[in-house]
């Protein structure tokens, strides 16, 4: 026996006679306050943890150093000691004129990027005059129709020195597209813009439900953006791969990781499959998760994230550079978790997700603000999430050293099982033909409901507490001034559109349009003919419409 094992066996020996005379002891005397302790995803937590969690032999595999495979500690050897997390709002609604204001107070107050949320008919395809627009236009975000709005939205901001996150899928390659012609006619060359499309298709039909065309064609879309962007935008991250939604559906932290990379698994092979080189676009590529309320196993999630990604990376797809194998990530404060119910606490809610997210190692961070549950955010509480980030940041002493929980027994444990569990989900998807058969077999969304269940069974019995909701409840109702979009919004914003089909030349934007269609009905890329109809004004629906007419539309399966 090495002296290595002696000492295990003499640290088991000791834990056991602990337990034994001491906390079992104890605990027949002063029962603790459940009977059984668990994760927010069901994960049984012991009274403590030990050494004999900790497989130390295997640290080099397992944990490793900052910046180095398999990234378990960070990506850069210096994390935040070097360079903060970029400090993100998730802002838009009504025109992009108001969007405009709020960008531009944003930044004033510190926000090092943008991030773009769309209204309900921009993100399926819809022009703001379309029949199933009515009552959605500017709403939950804001209102594209054409290039025109997009010069609106970004007028006076420096697109060559300002990051741009835009949340949109379906229509990506569409927005992506106008962005591009916005910076040009700003003389911004498109090699100069950086920013992120989170053009993630597949979680859409697994849990959100904003999509247009069926997954071949969309697939499609996503890797012609990816060979464009290659060439043509090497700062712009091609796709941010969203486990955040999945989250936001119901799942566990294990099925967040799982399903989130077995989307990555699809996209990356159906590059490969169109002929790209992994190493050619796989350092674009992005993911974001969803920063929820249980601290250790979030942290633990994201470290298991990043590790689970870099053996798939090398071992599955045999990519060369480190570049290939980080997980990049955004990071969203879990809406799911936000309360209608005493609003406040939502700010303690946010505090505790944004240092989850820094403690986990995140590259991008928007933190909820305290009255989203209630509606759009206020100015006012737009500030207050944002100055949780900085307070974090610049007064919590977290970001002074690389990943301070690494080597913690639990956080350790609770990073392995999340590792191999998620292993679990990627292997059951890949015996059913990967990730596009199994959504169709409806088995990932059977999966999230079942988890959503029990999470909703546990709060209706009072096993799971949320305070303000199940337990410490106040029988006064809150009142606060909240943000509402004056209907006014929509009916500007279709004369505006309106006005610009008025003053383009309509016969070029027809043969673009034809151009496109064509292209499309072979096996061009079709980033370029989009580009082109974006720069004489044809709109975001007569672009998805044209697409539509060749590709189709995706009809949901429905999962009982």
């Amino acid at each position: 026996m090495t002296d290595h094992e002696k000492l295990k066996n003499n640290m088991r020996q000791k834990t056991k006679e602990w337990k034994e005379k001491v906390y079992d002891n104890f605990v027949s005397q002063y029962p603790e306050r459940q009977k059984e302790f668990t994760t927010q995803s069901f994960t049984p937590v012991k009274p403590a943890y030990m050494p004999e969690d900790l497989e130390l032999e295997k640290y080099d595999e397992k944990i490793g150093y900052p910046g180095q495979y398999p990234f378990t500690r960070g990506i850069q050897p210096t994390m935040y000691r070097g360079r903060l997390w970029t400090m993100r709002q998730y802002a838009g609604f009504g025109t992009a004129k108001k969007s405009n204001e709020r960008y531009k107070y944003l930044l004033s107050k510190g926000q090092m990027g943008l991030s773009v949320a769309f209204d309900l008919p921009t993100q399926i395809g819809y022009d703001s005059d379309h029949p199933l627009a009515r009552g959605e236009v500017g709403k939950v975000g804001v209102a594209i129709d054409t290039l025109a709005d997009m010069e609106i939205l970004f007028d006076q901001i420096p697109l060559d020195k300002v990051s741009t996150s835009m949340t949109i899928n379906a229509p990506a390659s569409i927005l992506l597209a106008m962005y591009i012609a916005a910076a040009e006619k700003k003389g911004i060359p498109r090699n100069k813009i950086s920013g992120t499309i989170q053009n993630d298709i597949l979680k859409e039909y697994i849990a959100r439900g904003t999509y247009i065309y069926p997954p071949a064609p969309s697939m499609r879309l996503i890797t012609n953006i990816f060979d464009f962007c290659s060439k043509e935008i090497p700062k712009w991250n091609t796709i941010s791969i969203s486990g955040y939604h999945i989250r936001e559906a119901g799942s566990t932290a294990a099925q967040e990781v799982g399903f989130t990379l077995a989307n990555g698994i699809e996209y990356v092979n159906a590059a490969i499959k169109s002929g790209l080189n992994i190493d050619d676009f796989a350092s674009q590529l992005s993911f974001f998760f969803n920063a929820h309320n249980d601290l250790f196993e979030e942290v633990a999630k994201f470290r298991a994230a990043r590790r689970l990604w870099a053996k798939i990376m090398k071992e599955r797809f045999g990519a060369k550079k480190d570049k290939s194998m980080m997980l990049r990530f955004h990071t969203q404060t879990a809406g799911s978790t936000l309360t209608a119910q005493q609003p406040e606490n939502n700010i303690v809610r946010v505090t505790i997700q944004t240092l989850a997210a820094v403690l986990g190692g995140t590259q991008s961070l928007h933190t909820n603000s305290k009255d989203e549950a209630l509606a759009l955010p206020t100015e006012e509480s737009v500030k207050i999430a944002l100055r949780t980030q900085q307070i974090v940041a610049y007064e919590s002493g977290v970001t002074n050293t690389i990943d301070p929980l690494a080597g913690s027994y639990f956080v350790e444990h609770l990073t392995d099982l999340i590792e191999n569990e998620a292993k679990e989900y990627i292997n059951k998807i890949d015996s059913m033909g990967g990730m596009i058969n199994a959504i169709e077999a409806g088995y990932v969304q059977t999966e999230i409901q079942k988890s959503a269940y029990r999470f909703n069974r546990e709060l209706e019995s009072g096993q799971r507490i949320i305070v303000g909701v199940n337990s410490f409840v106040e029988k006064e109702s809150y009142k606060t001034d909240i943000l509402k979009i004056d209907e006014e919004a929509q009916k500007n914003q279709i004369e505006f559109l309106n006005t610009i089909r008025a003053q383009r030349n309509n016969e070029l934007v027809n043969t673009r349009l034809f151009e496109l269609k064509k292209a499309a009905e072979g096996d061009a890329n079709l980033i370029p003919f989009i580009i082109e109809a974006v720069k004489v004004y044809a709109s975001l629906g007569e672009i998805s419409n044209t697409l539509r007419e060749v590709f189709g539309e995706y009809k949901e399966r429905v999962v009982i």
